[in-house]
C-alpha cells in the first residue's frame, strides 16, 4: 500500500487543482485587475504596481499545483517591495494585496517558527502602512485606517481563511485517497473471488481425477474393463476442466444475473460509490449470462479506470444500462474486455453499446423484442 500512495497522492492533487483553478483563480485575477485599475492613475504607477499583484496570482496558481515552495521566495520579494514603493510613491492603499496573497499561502511551506512568521507578516503590512505618515502628515486618522488598519485586519482574515482552506483541502486529500484505496481493495476482492472460482474448479477435480486414478491402478491387473473405463472418465474431467478455466479466463463462464447485480453493487459501495439499481423488467436464461458478463466486466473498468461517486443500474426486458460519473479522460478509453463482449452479444442477436459524455460513461446491452421472443419460442 505504501508503493501506491503517490498515485493516490498525485490523482488526488491534479482534481484539487483544477477545482481551485475553476473555482477560486478567476476571482483572484479578478481581484488584482481591480485594484490595479483603482490605484494606478499613470502608466508608470501601473508599472510599480503590476508586479506585486502578478506575483500575487503566480504564487496562488503554483499552489494550486503544489509546487509553492520554488517561487514562494522571489514572489514574497518582489511584493514586499511593492507595498512600501505603492504606499509612499503611487499613494496606493491596496499595494499591500500582492503580499498579502504570497504571504498567506507561504505559511504552508513554514515548518519552524511559524507563530512568528505570522506575527511578522502582520507587522510588515502595518509598518510600512504607517511609513506613508512620513508623507502625508495632514490627516493622520485617514493614514492609519486606510493604510494601517484595513490593510492590516484585511491580512489577519485572508491568512485566517487561508489556513482554514488547508486544512479544509488536506481533510479532502485523504478522504479522497480513503476512497481511492477501497477501490483498489474492491478491485483486489474481484481478483481474489476470480481465484476462488478457479480454485473451485480445478481443485476438485483434480482430487477426483487422483482418486480414480489411484482406483485405476488397482483395477489394472484385476479388472482392466473397469480400469478402462475409470481412464475414459478421468480423460472427460480434465477436458472439461480445461473447458471451464478457459471460459472463467475470458469471463465466459455462465453467471447468474442477480447474484452479478448484487455482486457489483456490493463491490461499489465497498470503493465508496453510491450505487441504485432499477429493475424494470426480467430477461430470460440466455441473456442473462450474457448479461451478467457485460455487467461483471464493466464494474471492474469503473473501479479501474473511473473517479466514480454514482453508478445507475438498469435492468430492462430487453437488456442492461450501466451509467457512472467521474470520467476524467478526454478520449474513449479502449476497453478489450468490453469489445469482446461486443462480437459475443453481436453474434448472439445483441448489441453493446459503449458511450462516453459529459464526463459520464454509459455502458448498454440490449436485445431486440423479436430475439428475445425467438429464444423464449426456442426454450419451449
Amino acid at each position: 500500500m505504501t508503493a501506491r500512495s503517490p498515485r493516490f497522492t498525485e490523482s488526488t492533487q491534479g482534481r484539487l487543482r483544477r477545482l481551485n483553478l475553476a473555482t477560486s483563480l478567476p476571482p483572484v485575477v479578478f481581484a488584482a485587475v481591480v485594484l490595479l485599475y483603482t490605484d494606478a492613475r499613470t502608466w508608470w504607477h501601473f508599472l510599480v504596481l503590476a508586479p506585486g499583484a502578478v506575483a500575487g496570482v503566480v504564487a496562488f496558481e503554483r499552489w494550486t499545483a503544489n509546487d509553492l515552495a520554488r517561487v514562494a521566495l522571489p514572489c514574497l520579494v518582489v511584493a514586499g517591495a511593492v507595498w512600501p514603493l505603492g504606499a509612499l510613491v503611487v499613494g496606493s492603499p491596496n499595494a499591500y494585496w500582492g503580499f498579502c496573497a504570497v504571504g498567506s499561502l507561504a505559511l504552508r511551506e513554514v515548518r519552524r517558527r511559524r507563530k512568528l512568521v505570522v506575527a511578522g507578516l502582520f507587522t510588515y503590512v502595518a509598518a510600512v502602512g504607517a511609513l506613508r505618515l512620513l508623507v502625508q502628515r495632514d490627516d493622520i486618522n485617514h493614514v492609519l485606517l486606510t493604510y494601517v488598519l484595513i490593510p492590516t485586519v484585511l491580512t489577519v482574515l485572508v491568512t485566517l481563511f487561508t489556513v482554514l482552506g488547508e486544512r479544509f483541502y488536506d481533510l479532502i486529500r485523504e478522504l479522497e485517497q480513503t476512497r481511492e484505496r477501497e477501490a483498489e481493495l474492491a478491485v483486489m476482492r474481484e481478483r481474489v473471488r476470480f481465484a476462488s472460482d478457479l480454485h473451485d474448479i480445478q481443485g476438485h477435480t483434480l482430487h477426483v481425477v487422483k482418486l480414480k486414478i489411484a482406483l485405476a491402478q488397482r483395477l489394472l491387473l484385476g479388472d482392466t474393463a473397469r480400469a478402462e473405463k475409470e481412464l475414459r472418465e478421468t480423460y472427460a474431467l480434465v477436458s472439461d476442466t480445461i473447458a471451464q478455466t478457459k471460459e472463467l479466463a475470458y469471463a465466459q463462464r455462465r453467471l447468474n444475473l442477480t447474484a452479478e447485480i448484487e455482486n457489483a453493487k456490493n463491490l461499489f459501495e465497498a470503493a465508496g460509490i453510491r450505487v441504485r439499481v432499477t429493475r424494470e423488467g426480467e430477461v430470460d436464461a440466455p441473456v442473462s449470462e450474457l448479461l451478467g458478463q457485460v455487467l461483471r466486466e464493466t464494474t471492474t473498468n469503473i473501479l479501474r479506470h473511473a473517479q466514480a461517486t454514482q453508478v445507475q443500474i438498469t435492468l430492462a426486458g430487453s437488456g442492461i444500462t450501466i451509467v457512472n460519473d467521474g470520467v476524467t479522460a478526454t478520449s474513449q478509453p479502449e476497453l478489450r474486455g468490453l469489445a469482446a463482449l461486443r462480437q459475443r452479444l453481436a453474434g448472439d442477436g445483441g448489441e453493446l453499446t459503449v458511450e462516453q459524455q459529459q464526463g459520464r460513461f454509459r455502458t448498454a446491452a440490449t436485445f431486440s423484442a423479436v430475439r428475445a421472443d425467438v429464444r423464449r419460442s426456442a426454450g419451449r
